[in-house]
């Protein structure tokens, strides 16, 4: 017996052995190759791929066909899956790898139009047009890794078909990052139900007016089935997205300071786009070098133009210009044809196409999208559901003359003033700012978009009625008429997501978020005699002061110090009276502020606009401009009746959120409230799309990270207004520095690696040095790249 289960045993051992061998060759398989040869068809020349101590391949290539065919076949080693998820996103084909629970987002999608636009935009495309080159060319490098290896290990859990990368993907991905920009599905279905259902008095905390000098100095009702048509929507639009962990654009920073005003003498260019945070990162990094071209380039997928670079001359960064681009209207339905609306006051036909989503483990579905003259109707995603009014969204996307690719590539070479201002004159959506400085000493701004002339008086925040001349469109100003400047002689230029002005002072209507970022950044900047370079820089970029906090705690304070009368609240108040905005990670004051500005606003609003309603206004910046005003009115219909003799109703709330911060703070952190330290309450982490589920989230995952920062701050890790414990959603997705006297040295840092696959050395590589504010060399000159390449790959034609 004794020797039955040695044998049993050594079998057992040897089956685990057999096992873990097994694995590690499966695993092998998925390994991304950085080292030796690989053959690339197509190639008129062997290309050299040099990878550095973080993975970025420095790309060497004879001409641009070889150039960007091999950028598609690295990046596709890095990122494949991440480009399949993000392509079947943005064209509605989620359900067929994922099953039922992605069909109300392939819906939603596929109602959005992006598919259809792709589709109709390709065909009318100049294939011999040099961005379309090279965007052929790019796929084609994606294409032939993808048929050529192992598939990543997420296609073979999820059981992902391959199938070739096309442009009509590049432009269905690109509509997608326009759509992520959009605040409107969020903002203005919330705006329009607050003001019919409760009346204009209770907008007025929302400071929706247009400021002609700037910051830095009725609808047709609608049943509530049809609100909940649009309340469905808006969470789609935000938590499905969430769940996916694919990156939303929400902000960011970019300033440009000129020579005059650096320690070097030549311009210095800072940026940080604020996106989403997911595993793996939304850039890829990557050195592109062919005769006549070079550049150090951040790349999203599916596109082969770089979205930020820099080379020795020049480059730029982004910002979200945050402009109005949507609009939702409203239409009036014939009683006696119900596919008839009105529209300049006549009965017309809308137009119908029909479209199959493939569900996986179900059977297909079939969706009958309408059109009316004002856009698509998107309330028919869900129509079977709901009510049965039709919204139109009118998308500057889908509408408007929008050479995208062409601007990058031409943004990508532009090395003069002209050059950059033309490149970024051809963005019609989304709106961007484009922060651009060269060597030579120029620096510049353009807020890039197609700005669409509404008809007077005439307010989109609130949904649009499409019977009347409201919803028209007459047509797009100039290109003069965005906000610019170019060498300012203020000898700096700022761009954080507040409301810009125009030279020729139209209004330009927006969901620009809260102008204290802006204002704390041009205060330091603007500072005397300050000669600024690149370590400077890095503690302005992971500022974490404003004063917004100020600005809310001004009226707060006084209230506070009315109705609070026990020595424990008498001393937490003192930590926020003391406090200087700092959102620190060794602070509890950040922790009670920000649990109690949610709870003011919860307790004001949630009873009045419903739960839905709340959650959508607390992923806008509408209630970021509310609650200070709302603060400040002690006659804000918000606040309601006193219940109590002895407190105005204002007091009354104020009273209840504090002490329901207090409880909610306890019950999430501990009794003991020096324990509240914004280090415990607020960390980073990493998602990616199969970390949704345990234990899966202990593999893909990243993270967590103890992380400063916080809402609208420089070093703006931060998320949505809520409650405790928060989980940073987005922040800075790369900082850069570039200094133009030695673009050598230029700084960079990546959220998490340059990888995607799992197991890789580059995977999160990065991950730590970034939650810590550290920053790592962007080799560029030929010395610094050899010097610092740690494999070597060489790209065969044949």
């Amino acid at each position: 017996m004794r020797r039955l289960l040695k044998r049993s045993a050594l079998v057992l051992l040897a089956l685990l052995v057999l096992m873990f061998i097994a694995l590690g060759w499966y695993l092998h398989t998925k390994r991304v190759q950085r080292d030796g040869s690989a053959l690339l068809m197509g190639l008129s020349a062997n290309v050299q791929v040099s990878y550095d101590e973080r993975g970025v391949p420095h790309i060497q290539a004879q001409n641009e066909a070889d150039l960007y065919r091999a950028l598609g076949y690295v990046h596709a080693q890095d990122r494949l899956f991440q480009m399949e998820m993000v392509r079947r996103l943005a064209r509605g084909e989620l359900a067929e790898i994922l099953g039922p629970k992605l069909l109300d987002m392939d819906r939603l999608f596929r109602t959005l139009g992006l598919r259809a636009f792709a589709d109709g935009y390709t065909a009318k495309l100049d294939k011999d047009s040099a961005s379309i080159k090279a965007l052929t060319a790019y796929l084609d490098g994606i294409n032939q890794f993808q048929a050529t290896h192992p598939a990543p290990l997420e296609f073979d859990l999820l059981h992902i078909p391959k199938r070739p990368f096309t442009i009509e993907d590049t432009i269905a991905v690109s509509g997608y990052m326009a759509y992520s920009f959009a605040a409107a599905f969020r903002t203005e279905p919330a705006l329009t139900a607050i003001r019919d259902k409760l009346g204009a008095d209770y907008l007025k905390v929302f400071d929706l007016d247009w400021h002609p000098s700037g910051v830095m100095q009725t609808v047709p009702a609608l049943a509530q089935h049809d609100w909940m048509q649009l309340d469905k929507i808006a969470q789609l639009s935000q938590a499905g997205i969430e769940q996916l962990a694919i990156p939303q654009l929400e902000g960011s920073n970019a300033w440009v300071v000129s020579g005059k005003h650096t320690a070097s003498g030549k311009p210095l260019l800072a940026g940080d786009p604020h996106i989403a945070y997911s595993a793996p990162a939304v850039w890829y990094e990557a050195q592109l070098s062919s005769p006549g071209f070079e550049l150090y380039g951040h790349f999203q997928v599916l596109n082969p133009m770089a979205l930020l670079g820099h080379n020795q001359q020049f480059g730029w960064s982004l910002t979200m210009f945050q402009n109005d681009d949507i609009d939702l209207v409203a239409e009036k339905i014939n009683p006696q044809n119900p596919n008839q609306v009105m529209f300049h006051d006549q009965w017309v036909d809308l137009t119908s196409r029909e479209e199959t989503i493939q569900v996986k483990g179900a059977a297909p579905v079939k969706l009958v999208l309408r059109k009316s003259p004002h856009g698509l109707i998107i309330t028919d995603a869900f129509k079977d559901n709901y009510g049965d009014a039709p919204i139109a969204m009118w998308w500057t996307f889908l509408e408007a003359d929008n050479p995208v690719l062409d601007a990058f590539y031409q943004l990508n070479r532009a090395d003069t003033l002209d050059k950059a201002r033309t490149a970024a004159s051809k963005i019609g959506a989304p709106g961007l700012n484009v922060v651009w400085a060269n060597a030579k000493g120029d620096i510049a701004w353009w807020a890039a978009a197609k700005l669409v002339k509404r008809p007077a008086n005439i307010n989109p925040s609130f949904i649009l009625d499409g019977a009347t001349a409201d919803a028209d469109k007459t047509a797009f100003y100039d290109f003069a008429d965005n906000p610019h400047e170019e060498n300012p002689a203020r000898g700096y230029i700022v761009s954080a997501n507040f409301q810009p002005v125009s030279p020729s002072g139209i209004a330009i209507p927006g969901y620009y978020n809260l102008y204290d970022r802006g204002q704390r950044l041009d205060q330091l900047l603007s500072q005397p005699g300050v000669k600024w370079d690149t370590k400077n820089s890095q503690a302005l970029q992971l500022d974490v002061q404003t004063n917004y906090a100020s600005r809310v705690l001004r009226p707060l304070l006084p209230i506070l110090n009315q109705v609070l009368v026990t020595p424990e609240d008498k001393r937490l108040l003192d930590s926020l009276s003391k406090w200087d905005g700092n959102f620190q990670t060794k602070s509890i004051a950040p922790t009670l502020f920000s649990q109690l500005i949610y709870q003011i606003a919860h307790n004001a609003m949630v009873e009045k606009v419903g739960a839905t309603q709340f959650q959508n206004l607390l992923r806008t910046r509408a209630l970021d401009f509310a609650v200070p005003r709302l603060l400040d009115d002690p006659h804000s219909p918000w606040w309601g009746k006193a219940a109590n003799v002895n407190m105005d109703a204002r007091q009354t709330m104020v009273l209840a959120a504090w002490n329901d911060s207090l409880v909610h703070l306890r019950s999430t952190l501990g009794a003991d409230s020096s324990r509240w330290l914004w280090g415990h309450a607020h960390t980073l982490t990493h998602r990616h799309p199969l970390g949704q589920q345990q234990p899966l989230d202990k593999l893909f995952n990243i993270g967590p990270f103890v992380v400063p920062g916080g809402r609208e701050v420089p070093n703006n890790l931060s998320g949505p207004i809520g409650p405790a414990p928060w989980n940073v959603a987005y922040g800075p997705s790369t900082r850069r520095l570039i200094d133009f006297a030695d673009t050598s040295k230029a700084l960079g840092i990546n959220p998490v690696g340059q990888s995607g696959v799992l197991f890789d050395v580059h995977y999160n590589d990065q991950a730590e040095m970034f939650a810590n504010g550290n920053y790592v060399n962007e080799h560029t000159n030929s010395a610094d790249v050899q010097a610092h390449a740690r494999e070597h790959l060489v790209l065969q034609s044949h």
